[in-house]
C-alpha cells in the first residue's frame, strides 16, 4: 500500500500540475480540439483535368471508388461536395479523358463512383481523387491500393475553408 503524505509542497506541486493541465486546454485553436484537415498528398495532383464532367460511372465500370467528406473542426458531413476522380484503368490511362469523372456528396457526405479496374503503372496501383469546388481549399489525395486485384479503394477528406 502506497501512503501520500500530504504536507504544503506536495499540495502545490499538485496543484500546479493541474492547473497547467486545465489551462493548456484553452491555448489549443478549435479546430485541433475537433476534426484535423487532410494535407494534400505527394503526386495527387499528377494529371489532374480542371472541370472533368460530373458522370454516373466512368467507362465500363467494374471497380468502386467511395469515400466520405466532413467538415474540418466539426467533422459534420458535407452535402453537394464536388469529387474528381481518375486512374490508370483497363480502359484507359490517368491522362486521357475518358478515365476522368466526378461525382457529388449525399445528404450524409459520403460518395461513390463506378469505374473501370485500376491497374500499375510507375510501381503501385493507385488512384487520384480531388476535392476542388473553391468552397473549401482544394485537396489531392492518391491513396494506394493493397493490391491490384481489390475491387474498390477508399478515400476520406476532412475539408477546411478556403
Amino acid at each position: 500500500m502506497t501512503t501520500v503524505i500530504l504536507n504544503r509542497r506536495n499540495i502545490i506541486a499538485a496543484g500546479g500540475t493541474v492547473f497547467a493541465a486545465g489551462v493548456s486546454g484553452l491555448w489549443v485553436p478549435a479546430e485541433a480540439q475537433g476534426v484535423a484537415p487532410t494535407p494534400s498528398m505527394s503526386g495527387g495532383s499528377n494529371n489532374y483535368r480542371k472541370g472533368a464532367a460530373i458522370v454516373e460511372r466512368i467507362g465500363k465500370g467494374g471497380f468502386v471508388m467511395s469515400g466520405t467528406v466532413r467538415r474540418a473542426g466539426d467533422g459534420s458531413p458535407l452535402a453537394g461536395q464536388r469529387i474528381q476522380i481518375w486512374a490508370h484503368t483497363t480502359e484507359g490511362q490517368e491522362h486521357e479523358p475518358q478515365s476522368h469523372g466526378a461525382t457529388l456528396t449525399d445528404k450524409n457526405g459520403a460518395f461513390r463512383l463506378e469505374m473501370p479496374q485500376i491497374i500499375p503503372v510507375f510501381g503501385q496501383p493507385h488512384g487520384h481523387l480531388a476535392y476542388d469546388s473553391g468552397e473549401f481549399k482544394t485537396v489531392f489525395l492518391r491513396p494506394v491500393m493493397k493490391s491490384a486485384k481489390d475491387k474498390s479503394l477508399e478515400a476520406h477528406f476532412v475539408l477546411q475553408s478556403a
